[in-house]
């Protein structure tokens, strides 16, 4: 039903990039090719691999690069008059702002890409950018005016039999349900995401399925080791393709694993270690998350209780400049949890 899952952003002389290559070699094949391109003059080829350089730079946290390459990218495309190169560029932009926390931005260019990709023929793209959209309300915690969209994204791609998006279409969708409390549900959708990412050699889809099934299995069943044996093998998959938000998140997760069995230590260091990489990477929506499971740690571990509410009152003020609704909520119910409400710090 689905064939072998491909990477549509590796275009032009780049094609043959698989969606497994290693993102330090996507790069340098890029940088090598957008070099050629610039030199002989051909705009057409330079936006092509310069968006495959700005896919990388983003992946890789590498956010000014990324932003310039982007930008770059819909430069050559514009002056090469190829309105789907252009919608491409804008997608990556898009999904940059999206990662940096910038909603808005992101919101504005993703919906540019779409339309360019509908007026350029580029069913790809244009599904691409409203898979973005739907990516991007999600998680800002606007479950009921994006779920719709995610539903008739993973119909269209069960339609066409496209791997990668149905696992990601798949994985949003079981997401929304775990954040509402719909453990068994969401678990079945990660489940299946994984199966198919697995038969599809999609290894980046492998391992953020793996990373959900984790998140269920310790929250819904209590059962450290398997969740933790899970991250594990994703963790080896996010490595071997320098795959450094996807790793981050991944220790995040193994933080909250940890932090439930009540190993407040063993979670602390590791929220500490996702910090300073999420930090590296100027990503603020997961600096958040794992500031807020580093003071629920340190708060177990006996730290001052004003010093907690200081804490979470400021990180409750950050998600609402963001615009984070399901992560503020996170930090209301750890002020009710540790009893430290707004009014505390007043």
């Amino acid at each position: 039903m689905y064939g072998k899952a491909f990477a549509p952003e590796y275009q032009g002389a780049l094609n043959t990039l698989s969606v497994n290559s290693s993102l330090t070699d996507v790069l340098a094949a890029g940088t090598r090719e957008l070099r050629a391109a610039e030199q002989a003059g051909r705009h057409g080829e330079v936006a092509r691999s310069g968006l495959a350089v700005a896919e990388a730079h983003r992946r890789l946290g590498q956010v000014r690069d990324a932003d310039r390459a982007w930008k770059a990218s819909y430069r050559a495309a514009r002056a090469a008059g190829d309105t789907a190169a252009m919608a491409w560029a804008l997608w990556s932009g898009g999904t940059l702002a999206r990662q940096r926390g910038a909603f808005p931005l992101a919101w504005r260019l993703l919906g540019l890409a779409a339309e360019l990709g509908e007026r350029g023929g580029d069913v790809v793209v244009r599904g691409y950018s409203l898979a973005g959209l739907a990516e991007t309300g999600r998680i800002q915690g606007d479950y009921q005016a994006v779920r719709r969209l995610h539903e008739q994204l993973l119909a269209e791609a069960r339609r066409r039999g496209e791997a990668r998006h149905t696992v990601w279409a798949l994985e949003g969708i079981a997401q929304i349900h775990r954040n509402t409390g719909e453990y068994d549900t969401a678990y079945a959708l990660f489940e299946e995401a994984a199966e198919i990412a697995a038969r599809a050699d999609d290894r980046r889809g492998h391992a953020w399925a793996l990373r959900g099934l984790a998140d269920i299995v310790s929250v819904r069943d209590g059962n450290v080791e398997r969740a933790l044996a899970l991250l594990s093998e994703a963790e080896s998959t996010c490595r071997a393709m320098k795959l450094s938000s996807a790793l981050a998140y991944n220790h995040k997760m193994r933080g909250n694993v940890l932090y439930r069995a009540g190993r407040w230590a063993e979670a602390r260091d590791l929220y500490e270690q996702a910090l300073a990489e999420f930090r590296a990477m100027s990503e603020p929506r997961g600096q958040a998350l794992a500031r807020l499971g580093l003071a629920k740690s340190l708060a177990r571990l006996g730290r001052d209780r004003a010093e907690t509410a200081a804490e979470l009152a400021e990180l409750a003020g950050e998600l609402e400049r963001i615009g984070l609704r399901h992560a503020r909520e996170m930090v209301t119910r750890a002020q009710q949890e540790f009893g430290v409400t707004a009014e505390v710090v007043r």
